[in-house]
Order: structure tokens, then C-alpha cells, then sequence
């Protein structure tokens, strides 16, 4: 069972309060483009413009070849196809658990060392179907509720996880970030020899929810949908915009077109799935896919090609998923793995204190936890009556984010002076109890694509701060005791506004920076803002200064959409050519050795143009209730990989 299946898109971001980021947003456009000749009846593309008039598009005419043609030159090879949980758990049969599970029970989680034990026995998947409760339901905790419910305009952590359960998708990675496809849609995946085709042919035993079966026509029509630069998704859009074209040659082969031969290639066929039969109508009348009452109405009933259906959606509070029998079942006979919950519940609790509460009572079966909860409330009798805890490591970064379209943060002696400002060792000892580590750049230290020898991470130096700042003119000219500058014939103070979702811990950095500023006479007030309102803001560059993070992607070139002059996800329009240039070097370059050398050179350029204000690296820190097993981490946490949740089951009482 593998019912998680995490899109190579993305790249995790936690800006947004507990968000998400993809590739590269589109940048390419033809106008009037026309559909292929042979799939012009029934594979137009959405939202394509009426006869006469002119709009913009993203994709280009392409006529594919027929499939005989395809097959005689493209000399496929075989790509992999496999079961993740499978996988995990061929890996854990080579592996001896260090401590009985009882002995697990007991221990309470306090070095590294008992962190292994626990893991070795309780983070063991099932072997077999006796093992688990499959009437269970799970309590799963979500700080914020999700935007939308449907899979490609999803753009947040909590959104990640429902639309990891209810959509459907063709490929995933494991713990280690390998692409494969999954055996659970896919019965085939081929590649050509010069990477510029891929060959999938689907399983003839997969529906939507509403019993219609699951075809490659629907996967032509979300790509063609994707692709329609009305359509809002530029996360989703991120990486899919490298692809050519898709063809569907029959109801089960569809083939990928890329533009080029590129490494990236087998992680930009990899993205969510909506059915073609629910919005080839409704989306003519409504691109925004959520503002008619159509959309409306699906966003709480939607028709899902997962393992689990929405039963139950009530916003801000609870939303509850019901695993589908026709997922795992097919014309009487049993397929696929039958899912582990009969229920899970996603509870939002957005107080982290609060959810703590619940959690000890026995209302939510899991949580992530701050270092606080970590090192001081999660240590007694009452805690481990039901619980116990563990951590991994994550290749999650924490920053400041300057909009350098402001007149503050422009000038980059500005930004470094920002660096030089913050008290980073206050945040790391006190904030955050000695568990994170200090980052400097966007990659994470030790990772393939990270500098070998990386630039140290900043510290605080209010002298270089205020020097910088003098040299870029921001001084008191008034003697109020707050900088100011000349622009545009005004003389504007430095005072900025920097929004933060609204969760305690990341308040508590940026008053730290407001504090550390204000030493050096600059005004910064911190805006906490609900989620939903901060990430459109964040979409719309409606912010001066922001708090927040970036986990990793499936692969470094993910990042682009971040880094790249002009994409969607650049909240902060940063703009280095040469950064440009890495970034397209490195998607045409297949020796890993030498696409980690050009990533680290994207590293150390914006480290040094310092965009973001590199804060911390934060590790993957959790409590489960002891009747859970099964979890496991990776560099994206416990569940954004494969298997991720999917290995998670509890036990029999």
C-alpha cells in the first residue's frame, strides 16, 4: 500500500505558515495555440480561445507522431515501477531492532542514542495484515486549514497531506528522493534513450470515487487544464510548463513530450490529477476552479482518485476522510493494499499549546512539536502515559524575506546589514532550546547539491550593521533617533512591516528582530496574519518583509520558481543572471557530480546577494500515541515521501 504519493513539484515551502513550492513558474508563451491534429475532437486544450480571439497561452501546436512511429525510433527503456511500503519494508527485514517493543514503550526519548532504539522498533512497518487495526481511525493534527481541496491548486503543508490521500498520481520517490512510478497506478514506465519521450501506460483496474474509470484522457486534460495561464496553479505549474505536449493514444498509454533532453525530465511528469469528466464544462464558465457554486460545492465533495474520499469538511475545525473501497477493491476482487485507517481525521488546532493539550488527553494521535514542547513539555508522566516521541533529520530552512522591490531592501549592503543585525545565538540557545543549527543558503549542509565548503553562517555585528546601512545612505538626518533616506525629494524613515503566520514561535523570532533593530534606529513591526490571508499576500508580493521557510523539493532544480528572474513563487523578485544560467545548466546536466557543483554555485551566489537573511535549519520533532507504528523520516519529515504515512497503522488493542 502506498496511498501516499507526493508530487515532485514540491518543494515544500513553509513560508505560507505551512506552505508549499514548486519548480519553475511558465514563462513561455505563443499566442493562439491549436491542439494536435489527431486529438483535436476530444483533447482541446481547457480554457482554449474562441475562434478570432487573441489570448496568450502557454502551449505551443504540436502534432505527436502515431504510436507505431514512436516505438520505431524512440528506443525505450525501462523506467521503475514499484511499491514503496514494499520497499521500506525489504529494507527493515535487514535490520534488527535494538530494543524489544515493550522496552520502546518505556523509554523516554532524551539522546540521539535512545531516539535510534525507539525508531528500530516502533517506526517498523507491518509485515503482515494481522499486525494492524484496519477499523482504526487516526486523529491527525493540521495547524492551519487547507485553501482548496483540489489536488492542483494545492499550495500548503495541510493541503499536501489531504490531497496526498484523495489524489490520484502516477509517480513518487522514496526516503532517498529516487523518482519511481508507483505499482499501484502504473503497470508500465518507459523512457526513450535520448530522455525526450516517457511511455506510461496506466492500469485498467483504477476509478474516481463516483465509480467513472481513472483514464490517460484525464491526465491529458489536468496537463491542458495546468497549463492555461488563467488557471491559478503555479506551484503545480512549476515543472510541468518544461513539458512539450501529453498524448493519450488510447485509455490507458499516454505519452510525455519534453522540450528537451534534461535530468529534470522524470520529475516534471510527476504531478497531481483531476478528472476530465467533472470540469471540462465547469472550467469554460470558471477558471479560477473555486468560485463558482459548482466549485464551491466540490471543494467540500470532491471526486477523488485516491485511496480516501472527503465525508466530512468543516472549515477552520475538521476535516475527515473515508477510506474508498473501490480503491483497493475491483470487480469483487481485492487489488491494491487495502488502506490501514478506516478513518482519518485531520483536526486544526492552529495553538500549538492547545494541540498539545489534545494530545495528551488522547484527542490527536500525532503532532509536531516546537523545540519548547520538545526539550520541557513533553518530558513527564503525563505526556508519556499515551505518548512518546521522535525526531529525524529535515532539510527545512527558516529565513527572512526581503521584497526588494521596497525602497529598504534594495540595496544589498541593506540586506547584509539585516544579517549582520539578528542575534542568532539568542534565537538558537533560548528560542529554540539548542536544537536547530544555524543555516547559510538554501541547500541543506551535506546534501549532494550543497557547497563542499559552504561560507559560515552569519553573526551578529550591530558595528558592520550600521556601517553598511551609513554607506547606503539610510542615516538620521532628523535626529529622532530613527535612520531615514532621501527618496523621490521625501525623506522616508526605515520603519517596515515583516508578516508571520500566526504560530508563537516564529512571533518570537521576528520580535527578536524587531528588538535587534531597533538598537540600530530602524522601526520594524512585526504583523502576525491568519494563514489563508498571509499566503495571498505572499502570491501578490503584497508584503515588504516576511518570516517563514523552504523544505526541500525532489530535486534542487525545484528551487527555481524561488530563485529565478521573474517565476510565480520569486515572492521577493530576486534577480541574478548567473543564477539563471545555473539553473538551466544544471536541469541539461545528467552527471550528478558535476549538477551538484552548479548547485552549489547557486548556493553561494544568493548567500552572497542575500535575498533572505538565512536563519535556521529546523529537524523533524514529533510525538505519536503509542499504539502507532510504522513512522518513519526522511529529509522531507515523516510523511512527504514513499511511503510517508502510507506505512503508518495501529495496532490491535
Amino acid at each position: 500500500m502506498n496511498v501516499s504519493r507526493w508530487f515532485a513539484w514540491s518543494a515544500l515551502s513553509v513560508f505560507l505558515g505551512a506552505g508549499l513550492a514548486g519548480c519553475s513558474g511558465g514563462d513561455k508563451k505563443a499566442e493562439d495555440a491549436a491542439p494536435p491534429k489527431e486529438s483535436a475532437a476530444n483533447e482541446s486544450p481547457a480554457g482554449t480561445p474562441e475562434p478570432g480571439e487573441k489570448e496568450e497561452v502557454l502551449l505551443e501546436p504540436f502534432d505527436p507522431p502515431t504510436l507505431a512511429e514512436l516505438d520505431a525510433k524512440a528506443q525505450w527503456e525501462p523506467q521503475p515501477v514499484g511499491d514503496t511500503l514494499q520497499m521500506m519494508r525489504a529494507k527493515q527485514a535487514k535490520e534488527t531492532p535494538l530494543v524489544s517493543v515493550e522496552e520502546a514503550l518505556k523509554l523516554r526519548n532524551t539522546s540521539p542514542d535512545l531516539n535510534d532504539k525507539i525508531l528500530s522498533v516502533l517506526g517498523r512497518v507491518a509485515t503482515d495484515d494481522a499486525q494492524a487495526d484496519f477499523d482504526a481511525v487516526i486523529n491527525r493534527h493540521s495547524r492551519v486549514d487547507v485553501r482548496s481541496t483540489n489536488p492542483i491548486l494545492t499550495s500548503s503543508f495541510a493541503e499536501i497531506d489531504i490531497n496526498g490521500l484523495t489524489g490520484f498520481g502516477m509517480f513518487g520517490f522514496d526516503w532517498n528522493l529516487e523518482p519511481l512510478a508507483t505499482s499501484e497506478t502504473v503497470k508500465s514506465w518507459e523512457a526513450s534513450k535520448d530522455r525526450l519521450y516517457d511511455k506510461v501506460v496506466l492500469r485498467d483496474d483504477l476509478t474516481w470515487s463516483d465509480g467513472k474509470p481513472i483514464t490517460a484522457h484525464d491526465i491529458v486534460f489536468t496537463f491542458q487544464t495546468i497549463m492555461n495561464p488563467k488557471v491559478p496553479v503555479p506551484a503545480v505549474r512549476a515543472g510541468t510548463d518544461k513539458l512539450r505536449w501529453i498524448h493519450a493514444y488510447d485509455d490507458h498509454t499516454v505519452v510525455f513530450f519534453h522540450k528537451e533532453s534534461l535530468a529534470t525530465n522524470v520529475w516534471n511528469v510527476n504531478f497531481p490529477i483531476i478528472p476530465k469528466h467533472v470540469y471540462e464544462e465547469s472550467l469554460k464558465k470558471d477558471v479560477t476552479l473555486k468560485d463558482s457554486d459548482y466549485h464551491v460545492q466540490l471543494e467540500d465533495n470532491p471526486v477523488c482518485g485516491g485511496a480516501y474520499t472527503i465525508s466530512k469538511r468543516t472549515r477552520g475545525q475538521e476535516i475527515v476522510l473515508t477510506r474508498r473501497d473501490s480503491w483497493y477493491m475491483h470487480n469483487g476482487k481485492q487489488v491494491r493494499e487495502k488502506p490501514y485507517f478506516k478513518e482519518v481525521r485531520f483536526r486544526i488546532i492552529e495553538d500549538p499549546n492547545i494541540a498539545l493539550l489534545a494530545l495528551k488527553n488522547g484527542e490527536i494521535d500525532e503532532m509536531e512539536l516546537n523545540p519548547e514542547q520538545w526539550r520541557t513539555q513533553t518530558t513527564d508522566d503525563e505526556f508519556y502515559r499515551l505518548n512518546t516521541k521522535a525526531s529525524g533529520v529535515e532539510w527545512t530552512g527558516f529565513q527572512f524575506l526581503w521584497n526588494l522591490k521596497t525602497p529598504f531592501f534594495s540595496d544589498i549592503r541593506v540586506r547584509r546589514a539585516m544579517a549582520y543585525a539578528f542575534n542568532y545565538k539568542e534565537m538558537l540557545d533560548t528560542l529554540f532550546y539548542g536544537l536547530y543549527q544555524p543555516s547559510n543558503g538554501i541547500f541543506y549542509n551535506g546534501a549532494w547539491m550543497a557547497p563542499t565548503n559552504p561560507a559560515p553562517p552569519y553573526t551578529q555585528d550591530l558595528d558592520k550593521a550600521e556601517q553598511l546601512l551609513d554607506d547606503a545612505g539610510w542615516q538620521d538626518h532628523d535626529g529622532d533617533g530613527i535612520r531615514d533616506k532621501e527618496i523621490n525629494g521625501k525623506l522616508e524613515k526605515f520603519e517596515f512591516g515583516i508578516v508571520v503566520p500566526t504560530i508563537p514561535e516564529r512571533i518570537k523570532v521576528c520580535t527578536l528582530l524587531k528588538e535587534n533593530l531597533a538598537q540600530i534606529g530602524i522601526i520594524c513591526n512585526v504583523r502576525p496574519i491568519e494563514f489563508a490571508v498571509l499566503q495571498e499576500k505572499m502570491m501578490n508580493h503584497e508584503f515588504q518583509a516576511a518570516f517563514g521557510g523552504w523544505g526541500t523539493g525532489s530535486d534542487p532544480d525545484t528551487s527555481e520558481n524561488i530563485w529565478g528572474t521573474g517565476h510565480e513563487r520569486n515572492y521577493g523578485f530576486y534577480s541574478n543572471k548567473e543564477v539563471d544560467k545555473l539553473f538551466d545548466l544544471g536541469r541539461k546536466e545528467f552527471d550528478r557530480k558535476k549538477r551538484g557543483a552548479l548547485y552549489a554555485k547557486i548556493h553561494e551566489l544568493t548567500y552572497a546577494d542575500q535575498p533572505y537573511t538565512w536563519l535556521f535549519y529546523r529537524n523533524s520533532f514529533y510525538a505519536f500515541n503509542k499504539q502507532l507504528r510504522g513512522y518513519t523520516f526522511s529529509p522531507r519529515g515523516p510523511y512527504h515521501y514513499g511511503p510517508g504515512f502510507s506505512s503508518i497503522y495501529k495496532v490491535k488493542p
